[in-house]
């Protein structure tokens, strides 16, 4: 593939989990969020975008919230199981994003907030109608997904690189 080879990476954060006595990392979802997981598996599948690698945090209440999902999908993507995607600082996830197979045309990143939002506002340097706005405006809640493309080897995300083609919230 060429430098300027298309790409596009999905952020998702997790639907709706459990306040509960667990830790953090072993909170799962809530009843909502096993009603949100299916429904964003769906509005992933009408995109047409067929994932090649799918990167999951090991937190319970995203692997099933992508367990959920995935059963909607016309295809299921490679999918690893990323502890480095817990708690990860925005620097953290986008050197996580650099070392992407550059065979990856179409990535998807199953993760938690504040991370979700910081990358799919620092990636996006333009966005495709008021898209840009709605996310400023609306925070990213659970089960939301940014759609960011650009070109170029996924070695060069850097901030600002990319158009926010799609944001989506279970409320939309």
């Amino acid at each position: 593939m060429s430098a300027d080879t298309p790409r596009r990476i999905v952020l998702l954060r997790h639907a709706k989990a459990e306040w509960s006595q667990e830790s953090d990392h072993e909170r799962p979802l809530a009843e909502r969020g096993r009603m949100e997981a299916p429904m964003v598996g769906r509005k992933l599948a009408d995109s047409g975008t067929v994932f090649d690698l799918a990167l999951c945090s090991t937190a319970v209440r995203t692997r099933e919230t992508w367990k959920l999902a995935v059963h909607e999908m016309p295809q299921r993507p490679r999918t690893v199981y990323e502890e480095r995607l817990y708690d990860a600082s925005l620097g953290e996830l986008i050197a996580l994003v650099d070392e992407t197979p550059d065979d990856v045309t179409n990535l998807l990143v199953i993760g938690h907030n504040p991370g979700m939002h910081a990358l799919a506002d620092a990636l996006s340097g333009s966005g495709e109608g008021d898209a840009l706005a709605r996310m400023a405006r609306g925070g990213f809640p659970t089960a939301a997904f940014a759609v960011v493309e650009f070109a170029g080897s996924w070695k060069t995300v850097e901030h600002g690189v990319g158009r926010l083609a799609e944001y989506w919230t279970p409320n939309d």
